[in-house]
C-alpha cells in the first residue's frame, strides 16, 4: 500500500539584497567561527576517555549535527534564491520589497514591508510575500481597499502609502 503524498507548501524564492547578505553571513559564521569551536570542544571531550557517559562529548556531537543541518539548509536555500535588487517600474503599485501603510476600519494604521519568507521579522514589520496580507496587497495602489481573511474573520484595509 502506498503512502499518500503530503501537500507541500510552496515557498517563494525571492529575497532582498539585505536578506541574502544576512543568510550568507550566517553561513560564513557557522562555517568559519562556530563549527571550529564546537569541533575543538568535541575533540577535547573525546580525549577524556569513555564517550558513552561524557555529557560534553554527547552535547557537542548534537551541536555539530545541528550546525551541519543548518549549513546544508542555508547552502541549498542560497542556491535557490532570487535576489530582487531593483525597484519596479511602476512604483505606484505594491510589489516585492515595498513599504506599505494601511488603515483598518477603526482608523488604526499599520506599516509593513513585503519580503521573502526567509526574512520575516515581526519586530521590523517584515511580512512574507506568501502571507495572506501580502497576497491581498500585491498590485494594489494608494486608496485601494483590500480584504484580508484572518483567523478572526475578514478585515478591510485601505492602502495609504507605498514606497520603495
Amino acid at each position: 500500500m502506498r503512502k499518500p503524498l503530503r501537500n507541500k507548501t510552496t515557498v517563494s524564492p525571492y529575497i532582498t539584497p539585505e536578506g541574502q547578505r544576512q543568510l550568507s553571513a550566517e553561513l560564513s559564521y557557522l562555517w568559519k567561527t562556530k563549527r571550529p569551536v564546537v569541533t575543538r570542544a568535541v575533540a577535547d571531550a573525546a580525549a577524556m576517555g569513555d564517550r558513552s557517559e561524557n555529557a560534553e562529548y554527547i552535547y557537542g556531537k548534537k551541536q555539530l549535527r545541528e550546525i551541519d543541518a543548518r549549513m546544508r539548509f542555508l547552502q541549498k536555500r542560497l542556491d535557490e534564491l532570487v535576489v530582487v535588487d531593483r525597484t519596479p517600474e511602476d512604483k505606484s503599485k505594491v510589489f516585492f520589497g515595498a513599504w506599505i501603510e494601511i488603515e483598518d476600519d477603526d482608523g488604526d494604521v499599520f506599516k509593513y514591508r513585503i519580503v521573502g519568507p526567509d526574512e520575516i521579522d515581526p519586530g521590523k514589520n517584515f511580512i512574507s510575500i506568501d502571507s495572506p496580507m501580502a497576497k491581498a496587497l500585491l498590485s494594489r495602489s494608494e486608496g485601494d481597499e483590500v480584504m484580508v481573511s484572518r483567523p478572526n474573520g475578514t478585515s478591510v484595509f485601505v492602502v495609504i502609502s507605498i514606497r520603495y
